[in-house]
């Protein structure tokens, strides 16, 4: 028994999964075989608004302005890689569109277009920068000023590629404006505000806030699930249309990897900032994807819109383990670093 345990472990290990890539699974398991249903899914909606406001206060009270600030110097890093994620990452999913509508249900298509408009991770972007030995001050800054940015252009840059006809949520215009604003800016803004207080308290407890984070994102995967599965997403998704979904994701990240590497060495970036600029430009961010699909969207699409961002989240997280250890070993196989460019 102890041997299997080992080596279940070292396939997750292997395969970037941690617990809260299994909980994932089992939450949309769950939701698969017992879905929330009437008064219960009216609750559990409740519960997980005040969920995603906690999930931002703790985001905004989290945000270290003095990183922001010490790291600003850097501005053609964080250019590039708010290009990335804001502008390289939709035109792709435009691009793709027409392909996904062929091969995909037109809301697992929404999902994409969704996943484009997102920012980057913030927690595995820099884990991810700090292990191949990048630039982690520059990775701190641009994970979290993409995150802050998101707030603001990934709203707008649905209503621009995504909402165009979809389902959405709280209605449109000013309405929907002042959703967003109300259970993801609000929020934000308070934590920001009570950093100074509470900053130390945050800090020390990093660990533990996680599993509110998580948790967080697993009630509302849950409640979005039950909700889809109730409307029949299953009926909807075939095991070819998943093939093809994951097909399309790895060509996304590849495409991703390929020009945030290719665009950092013609611009003259060393290969630290060339890491950092490919870690945080290259990812996209499921803790903040989760809440504002359920602000953004109806709760009957919402299975489908966040199933692309899951299973993107998982591909990239697996194959950025890969390339951060590749990296890690450069100066063992005696790669030069230049010292002079970036």
């Amino acid at each position: 028994m102890g041997r299997f345990a080992s080596s279940v472990s070292t396939l997750m290990r292997r395969l970037a999964l941690d617990a809260f890539t299994v909980g994932l699974m089992l939450m949309v398991l769950l939701a698969s075989l017992l879905p929330a249903s009437g008064q219960a899914a009216a609750v559990l909606g409740d519960v997980t608004t005040v969920a995603i406001g906690l999930l931002f206060f703790l985001h905004g009270a989290k945000l270290s302005r003095e990183a922001l600030v010490a790291g600003l110097t850097h501005w053609r890093l964080h250019l590039l890689v708010l290009a990335s994620t804001f502008v390289m990452f939709p035109l792709m999913g435009l691009a793709i569109e027409p392909l996904a509508l062929m091969v995909l249900t037109p809301e697992l298509t929404m999902g994409i277009l969704f996943l484009c408009v997102l920012p980057s991770t913030v927690q595995s972007s820099i884990a991810f920068t700090a292990l191949a030995r990048g630039n982690v001050a520059a990775a701190v800054c641009s994970a979290s000023a993409s995150n802050f940015l998101g707030i603001f252009l990934t709203p707008v840059l649905v209503g621009a590629l995504v909402l165009q006809g979809a389902q959405a949520a709280g209605g449109s215009g000013l309405a929907q404006i002042w959703t967003i604003v109300e259970q993801l800016l609000l929020p934000f803004i308070a934590g920001q505000l009570l950093r100074p207080w509470i900053g130390a308290f945050i800090d020390r407890h990093k660990p533990v806030l996680r599993y509110v984070d998580q948790g967080s994102i697993l009630l509302v995967v849950y409640a979005a699930f039950s909700e889809s599965v109730t409307e029949g997403l299953w009926q909807h998704i075939s095991a070819t249309t998943l093939i093809a979904l994951i097909v399309l994701s790895c060509v996304m990240l590849a495409i991703a990897l390929g020009l945030a590497a290719w665009t950092s060495r013609r611009l003259g970036f060393s290969k630290e900032d060339e890491i950092t600029i490919v870690f945080c430009g290259s990812k996209k961010s499921l803790a903040s994807g989760v809440p504002m699909a359920k602000v953004l969207f109806a709760p009957s699409a919402l299975g489908m819109i966040i199933l692309p961002l899951m299973l993107f989240h998982q591909i990239q997280l697996m194959v950025c383990a890969v390339l951060a250890q590749k990296w890690a070993r450069r100066e063992e196989r005696g790669e030069a670093v230049p010292a002079d460019a970036g």
